[in-house]
């Protein structure tokens, strides 16, 4: 497999992006949300529509554009970066929702979805659609949302209903934010400006056109994007979030560092020894986001299952290199590091919480 240099996650973003979203992201801390000048720049650039096509008013990303896109926005500010990557995933459902419904749903600019994987719903058939139920967690970006995705259970009259080999059917719907209660249970140490909050429905009436399947063979907009499996597409996109953020924490740590030594606070000894530690950080991180990167490259010009079945194991190394070289750099970033009202702080709360997400959780 031939390697290729990767560059620092800034060359995939304008500098006046990175300037806007840093500027703003101790304010969309203290609101618990992104701040309006973020927000403005995910709506001119059509962010949340990344993955949607162009005739939804999507930029129609590949995915090799969109990893790399996400990596800079995420070393940006690791709170806007995942915010940008669920809602501009789940913005990806567009390729199988109804063709007849979706530009209703798509057609304004600041159109954004945000939702849940779990099943923990449940959807009870009716003659002319769905009578919806549930309460879903971890809703990241629910206040900038005009559209929530849910999976449900489905159930009938007669109870649940199976699939062939006897486990409950469970089918994702689309609703209109209006016809959700927001529950405000996001309150975690890191990542706070995603607004991740719970979401509930109660005995909510849907028609039969709300309800989609995530299927290649189920998609109702012809395009190579729709045909590239989701567990693939998740995996590599939370990988890449967290590597943004874990080089935006080596960046801000050998700052200090070099501070440090200029305050003359390291023997000779130490300064040698952190700056081996360092340019070993950054050849290690270099190389698994080479391995990523030429995976999901291969992944999308090739298609194939060889190809793909690369996607997994270089994402949780990805993740788990992130996770590691940030704890590794930690101890030696002083008290600044544990003070809440900095900037590497964030970043390492940031990170330490969207680790947390169980898709990339172990090596293998």
């Amino acid at each position: 497999m031939n390697m290729k240099h990767i560059p620092h996650p800034l060359a995939f973003i304008q500098r006046d992006w990175q300037q806007t979203i840093r500027r703003k992201a101790a304010e969309a801390e203290q609101l618990g949300k992104l701040h309006p000048e973020q927000l403005k720049l995910v709506y001119q650039q059509k962010w949340f529509k990344a993955l949607m096509p162009e005739y939804y008013g999507g930029l129609n990303l590949t995915i090799p554009q969109l990893v790399r896109l996400q990596e800079g926005l995420s070393w940006a500010d690791g709170s806007f970066g995942w915010v940008f990557t669920l809602c501009c995933g789940a913005g990806w459902f567009a390729g199988f929702i109804d063709a007849d419904l979706a530009p209703a749903l798509f057609g304004d600019e600041r159109t954004c979805l945000a939702g849940s994987g779990a099943s923990t719903g449940e959807a009870l058939i009716l003659p002319d659609g769905y009578e919806l139920k549930g309460t879903w967690n971890y809703a990241s970006g629910a206040y900038h949302a005009t559209h929530f995705t849910a999976n449900c259970i489905i159930r009938n009259e007669n109870g649940t209903v199976l699939n062939a080999d006897g486990s409950p059917l469970i089918l994702p719907f689309i609703v209109d934010k209006k016809d959700v209660e927001l529950l405000s249970t996001w309150k975690y140490i890191g990542m706070v400006a995603t607004g991740s909050h719970s979401f509930k429905m109660e005995n909510v009436k849907v028609s039969k056109n709300r309800c989609f399947k995530i299927d290649a063979d189920a998609v109702t907009i012809k395009s190579r994007l729709y045909q590239y499996p989701f567990r693939q597409l998740a995996e590599a996109t939370l990988a890449a979030n967290l590597m943004g953020m874990a080089i935006h924490f080596i960046d801000l740590a050998e700052e200090i560092i070099q501070q440090r030594i200029k305050l003359g606070k390291y023997t000779e000894d130490q300064k040698t020894l952190l700056s081996g530690k360092l340019i070993a950080i950054k050849a290690e991180g270099n190389l698994a986001r080479e391995s990523f990167y030429n995976a999901v490259d291969s992944s999308w010009q090739i298609n194939n299952l060889s190809a793909l079945e690369l996607i997994s194991p270089t994402s949780r190394k990805l993740a788990l290199t992130a996770r590691k070289h940030v704890d590794e750099l930690y101890p030696y970033c002083g008290l600044m590091a544990a003070s809440p009202d900095t900037e590497i702080n964030r970043v390492w709360r940031d990170l330490h919480t969207a680790s947390q997400h169980t898709l990339l959780t172990f090596e293998s």
